[in-house]
């Protein structure tokens, strides 16, 4: 098994389920926010936790692995998203960011925000091929 393949198995079967139960219930990590894409295939909706940070009706992720995340791949097909933050759910347009610099990125979304501290790190052990995602969110 190749090492992406094994950190996405990693986060798939054991972090993500976590982080989702926990925003079920209305529990999750400051700074996470819960991305609902739509199946590129099959129209279903899918949900990822990840970590985000808000600025000027953007918010900021950083995707541990790039084109080849499977919730990348549904932006690339369907931009339109809705986010689950604390004030409820929004929705937007995310962006694919290929150009970006991830790791300036990833030192100005965790700068003083300790749950984006521990976001980035994570993201810094599990990425393989990470790319900046940025979605503007519609207007309230």
């Amino acid at each position: 098994m190749d090492e992406r393949r094994f950190k996405t198995a990693l986060a798939l079967y054991t972090l993500n389920p976590i982080v989702k139960l926990g925003a079920r219930v209305g529990i999750r990590p400051p700074d996470v926010v819960v991305l609902e894409t739509t199946g590129r295939r099959t129209g279903k909706v899918r949900r990822t936790p990840v970590g985000a940070r808000s600025d000027n009706g953007s918010l900021w992720i950083v995707a541990e692995h790039g084109k080849r995340a499977a919730y990348v791949r549904n932006i690339d097909a369907n931009p339109r998203v809705r986010v689950r933050m604390r004030g409820g759910w929004r929705s937007g347009t995310a962006h694919p960011m290929p150009g970006d610099d991830v790791h300036v990125r990833l030192r100005a979304l965790s700068k003083g925000k300790p749950g984006l501290k521990l976001n980035s790190a994570v993201v810094r052990l599990m990425s393989t091929d990470p790319m900046t995602v940025r979605i503007d969110l519609d207007r309230a």
